[in-house]
């Protein structure tokens, strides 16, 4: 559905200098129907990468293809034609203040010569979709973010595209707000079939509807897969960071320091059924061992159940070590904590 092949993109420098490199040598496939999120800190390229799509900043080299049509082969108005096959939505909504929820999805579809009854069928269609079907004729500063949002998709939607580009869309939303317009885009993927990219800096964005990720640093892409896959084995650094966000595994050293003597402190990593069955508990029954849970959490991953504990297994290395071998046969990832952080 959209590739994208050794994409580079560098910016003039403003002071006559060497050029800024924004993008180097990015290679992402997105498949049909999927949703494919891009993550990353401030800065690390994931704006410029997700407007290169488009072409609304054209890479200084590499090649963009979707559905199998390479944007850098087309001319200004094949360009301007392929943009119609690809919403997109914006982190500001970006709604003219002067025209009402009806115009501001009508205007655009007008603008590309749309008729007036195909128009208002579908701004009445996509209106619904998104749950604002009685606020058509309301005003942009009448509405809350989260409708604005809604709003904001409606129109990408409108133009009945197969691709729909997210940058940052719920980054301006308080938690119970971007929730609803991750379960909107969600709806959106299953019903109408379309392929959503998108980007973010908010792990929980790519945890709750994403299937695929990809982890941006310094403009290049330093990890990618299934998200369960890099959750569960995170293997760059920065990734690693994104994870303990929303898993926190460090253990004061002074906790090591106190228990360690008496067995190891491990990490545990629970994936899909592993995280439905008391692992632990069975341990502390089947064998000599005792078990204290230090920290943890149980996220869900789109479709899987996902968690991280770290735990202390007292008791004999030769029980303790039986426990750590049966945990792993029931499916779950386990590491010893080598070292915590001092909490002075």
């Amino acid at each position: 559905m959209i590739e994208l092949k050794n994409i580079h993109k560098t910016f003039p420098s403003k002071k006559n200098g060497e050029p800024i490199t924004a993008l180097s040598d990015v290679s992402l496939t997105v498949q049909k129907g999927e949703i494919f999120g891009v993550i990353g800190y401030s800065g690390a390229g994931k704006s410029t990468l997700v407007r290169c799509v488009n072409h609304l900043e054209v890479p200084t080299s590499g090649e963009v293809s979707i559905n199998g049509n390479v944007l850098n082969d087309m001319t200004t108005e094949q360009l301007r034609q392929a943009r119609q096959n690809i919403g997109m939505i914006f982190q500001g909504f970006n709604l003219l203040k002067t025209a009402n929820v009806y115009d501001n999805i009508a205007i655009p579809l007008k603008l590309t010569g749309v008729e007036k009854s195909e128009i208002k069928k579908r701004v009445d269609k996509y209106l619904d979709i998104v749950g604002l079907k009685d606020k058509k004729d309301v005003f942009p500063n009448q509405l809350s973010g989260g409708q604005k949002q809604r709003v904001a998709i409606a129109r990408a939607l409108s133009h009945e595209p197969d691709v729909l580009l997210s940058d940052e869309a719920t980054s301006a939303l308080d938690p119970d707000t971007t929730d609803s317009i991750l379960n909107l885009l969600l709806k959106i993927n299953a019903e109408l079939g379309i392929t959503i990219l998108l980007i973010t800096h908010e792990m929980h964005v790519i945890q709750k509807i994403c299937d695929r990720v990809a982890v941006m640093e310094n403009g290049e892409v330093i990890e990618q897969g299934n998200v369960i896959d890099v959750y569960s084995a995170p293997k760059h650094q920065t990734t690693r960071r994104f994870v303990n966000s929303i898993f926190p595994s460090d253990v004061p050293k002074a906790f090591i320091e106190q228990l360690e003597s008496e067995g190891p402190i491990i990490d545990l990593t629970f994936v899909g059924t592993s995280a439905d069955q008391p692992a632990l508990s069975t341990v502390s029954k089947r064998f000599n061992v005792d078990t204290n849970i230090l920290s943890g959490n149980i996220v869900q991953l789109k479709e899987h159940p996902f968690g991280k504990l770290t735990a202390h297994i007292k008791g004999p290395k030769e029980e303790t070590d039986k426990a750590l071998a049966y945990l792993e046969e029931q499916g779950v990832q386990v590491s010893e904590v080598e070292q915590g952080y001092d909490s002075n």
